[in-house]
């Protein structure tokens, strides 16, 4: 077995760099290194461990099976000397790193896109990719520093940070109401179309809420007639067609319902609230770029709240 001391840590760091880019070429872009000088590292580190971490051919490269839990393992040994410098070096040493951020497709554009625009503005040593995807990652396995998550969280072993809160309301297009009508009851929806999330538990269920002063009312409704679309911004699109209406979030309609794309239906009912949290691995001290993040989130959701 292969000496921790006889292994350049460094090349810890370029291993994951190409595992997380693909390829020497652009593993070297995002270095700031020859592609040659990457590719001896690997060579010596594959030397060093006494193991073949990536399969190289003149059309792709490829990790080997060592190669995947090396990966892992040095994403581990990476983000633990990252919280342990930033445990050390005080509040006032520049952010600088890497930071990779998750999150769905729909906030992931609306929302999140632009705090990290504000972020990098605030610490220009901070190089920071977006991931949008509806599906959970792995943190862990995909090296995602932060994932942006809505709504109710699976248990889990990581760390979550309340950003704000966000809820659904019940939206359709002015001609859509002119054809269907305006409902006076949660019930009434039930026969009239709807455009549904079919990444959603239970895409054809409405779970509706309203308060009256100290108390509250919840009703759930069930659609028959659904157009069925696999993202939010899908849904948006086929709310404002007309093709149904819509249960949509806060922050997506807004700007529809004040231009009159769309209209709230029932504007007493909406969904409970529901939570936007920051989601990390679990650390005692939270590395200074993830803290950057959270501070700035947090400070554009009340700016524009």
């Amino acid at each position: 077995m292969a000496d921790v001391r006889d292994v350049n840590l460094n090349r810890l760091a370029i291993f994951v760099a190409v595992v997380d880019a693909g390829s020497l070429t652009a593993a070297a872009a995002r270095l700031g290194l020859a592609k040659t000088m990457v590719s001896t590292h690997i060579q010596r580190l594959e030397a060093e461990i006494g193991a073949s971490l990536l399969v190289r051919t003149t059309r792709r490269l490829s990790v080997t099976e060592a190669g995947r839990a090396f990966y892992e393992a040095s994403v581990k040994i990476l983000r633990a000397t990252e919280e342990a410098l930033s445990a050390v070096s005080g509040e006032t040493a520049p952010v600088r790193g890497t930071l990779r951020v998750s999150s769905p497709i729909d906030y992931g554009a609306l929302a999140v896109a632009p705090a990290l625009v504000e972020l990098r503005r605030e610490h220009p040593q901070l190089d920071v990719e977006l991931i949008c995807s509806d599906h959970y990652v792995d943190l862990i396995a995909d090296g995602i520093d932060v994932a942006i998550r809505l709504g109710r969280l699976a248990d889990s072993n990581y760390r979550a940070v309340k950003l704000g809160s966000f809820v659904k309301w019940i939206v359709a297009s002015p001609a859509f109401v002119e054809t269907w009508g305006m409902p006076r009851t949660p019930a009434e929806l039930s026969r009239m179309p709807f455009n549904a999330m079919t990444v959603l538990p239970h895409p054809l269920t409405l779970e509706l809420h309203r308060n009256h002063g100290d108390s509250s009312e919840k009703e759930n409704v069930r659609c028959e007639s659904a157009f069925q679309v696999n993202t939010a911004d899908a849904c948006r699109a086929a709310t404002i067609a007309g093709g149904g209406f819509g249960l949509l979030t806060d922050f997506s309609s807004g700007d529809d319902i004040a231009s009159g794309r769309l209209v709230r239906m029932l504007p007493q009912w909406s969904t409970e609230p529901a939570s936007i949290q920051a989601i990390f691995p679990p650390t005692s001290h939270p590395p200074a770029k993830v803290r950057a993040l959270i501070e700035t989130f947090k400070r554009q959701l009340a700016q524009t709240a």
